[in-house]
C-alpha cells in the first residue's frame, strides 16, 4: 500500500454495500446505505498522548459520518481518526 497514515489515523476499505435484504428483496443503488464497517488496511503510529491500538486486518466499526472517503488507484477507502473508530470486531 503505498498510502501511509500519519500520527494516529488509520486507512480503512469499507465492507460492500448490501445488496439483498434477508427476505431477498434486491435494494436499489439510490436506497443503499453506507456500511459502517470494514477492513484497517494501514495504520499511523500513533501519538505520544494515544497509543495505537488497531492494527493491520482488524474488521472494525466506526460511525456514519466518519472519516474523509479517497479513492486511490480505482478502491474506495476512508481515512479517520482513530477515536472515530467505536469497536473492533472480533
Amino acid at each position: 500500500m503505498s498510502i501511509k497514515p500519519l500520527a494516529d489515523r488509520v486507512l480503512i476499505e469499507p465492507a460492500p454495500a448490501e445488496t439483498k435484504t434477508i427476505g431477498g428483496i434486491i435494494i436499489p443503488d439510490t436506497a443503499k446505505e453506507k456500511p459502517l464497517q470494514g477492513k484497517v488496511i494501514a495504520v499511523g503510529t500513533g501519538t505520544k498522548d494515544e497509543e495505537m491500538v488497531l492494527k493491520v486486518g482488524d474488521e472494525v466499526l466506526y460511525g456514519k459520518y466518519a472519516g474523509t472517503e479517497i479513492e486511490h488507484e480505482g478502491n474506495k477507502y476512508l481515512i479517520m481518526r482513530q477515536s472515530d473508530v467505536v469497536a473492533i470486531l472480533a
